[in-house]
């Protein structure tokens, strides 16, 4: 099997078609279970659509199963059953070489964390997660200084994340998300590690990268996150309590009842 997975035509559509958005993730009765004594069902039966240029928060309690949907939409996990589709392409049929560059191509993350080298340049923290996309050097720094300077961080490309603010680092973060103009942005817990002010610098940055095309998935426990996004998914127990669409994306997004899948699982 080759290392490139092959897409369905019509991958990112300009903000002028006239088509319906395509959808960049799919999850269809999706079942996850940890093994163990006794087996932890941490998804049970879970469907959801993200379309292009939609900003969509995942709110739910810890152990609610919103951490595992992320795992599974960032192709870093598998379903025990059911299907994932991301930018059109089913990761179970997917070998690791493929999914590996899946993810470099069109998927992109924040973590609560940062996870960013301390002692390395701004810059090549940045461009270093478009390595495996199979850009040349110049081209990922070049692509690196353009999310840097969308951030609002083009004039910091030389300085070491130690040196920069947790607010700024969380910039990084997003800029190394976006460099590669991902079919979908995964941010986990955006805001997480943040004061209240920085959080909301962060979120405002969020808005504005999705009004320019940019999707976004945010995974959170904090109503104010949520609150900031267009579309609001609930989940439960391993399930989507409730899904609606607020906000000026309410007119492309219709509003969704509670996924009432994943019957026959244990409590």
């Amino acid at each position: 099997m080759s290392g490139a997975a092959t897409r369905p035509a019509g991958r990112h559509q300009g903000p002028g078609a006239n088509k319906a958005p395509e959808l960049v993730l799919e999850l269809e009765r999706v079942i996850k279970i940890y093994p163990g004594q006794p087996p932890v069902p941490a998804l049970r039966g879970v469907s959801l659509s993200v379309a292009a240029g939609e900003l969509l928060a995942v709110l739910g309690p810890s152990g609610s199963g919103k951490t595992t949907l992320l795992h599974l939409a960032g192709t870093l996990d598998k379903p025990t059953a059911g299907t994932v589709r991301v930018d059109g392409l089913d990761v179970r049929k997917l070998s690791d070489r493929q999914l590996a560059g899946l993810r470099a191509s069109s998927v992109g993350f924040v973590f609560q964390q940062f996870f960013l080298a301390e002692h390395q340049r701004v810059l090549d923290n940045v461009a270093d997660a478009l390595l495996y996309a199979g850009a040349r050097l110049a081209e990922r720094r070049d692509a690196a200084a353009n999310a840097l300077q969308l951030v609002g961080l083009g004039h910091k490309l030389g300085a070491r994340p130690i040196q920069l603010s947790g607010g700024e680092r969380q910039r990084v973060a997003i800029a190394r998300a976006v460099a590669g103009q991902p079919a979908i942005v995964l941010a986990d817990e955006p805001t997480g590690n943040l004061d209240q002010a920085t959080g909301s610098s962060i979120l405002d940055l969020l808005a504005e990268l999705n009004a320019a095309g940019t999707t976004i998935v945010a995974v959170t426990h904090d109503q104010l996150v949520a609150g900031r996004m267009r579309r609001l998914v609930r989940m439960l127990d391993g399930r989507i309590i409730s899904d609606t669409a607020v906000g000026p994306a309410a007119a492309a997004t219709e509003s969704r009842g509670p996924d009432e899948s994943g019957e026959g699982l244990a409590e």
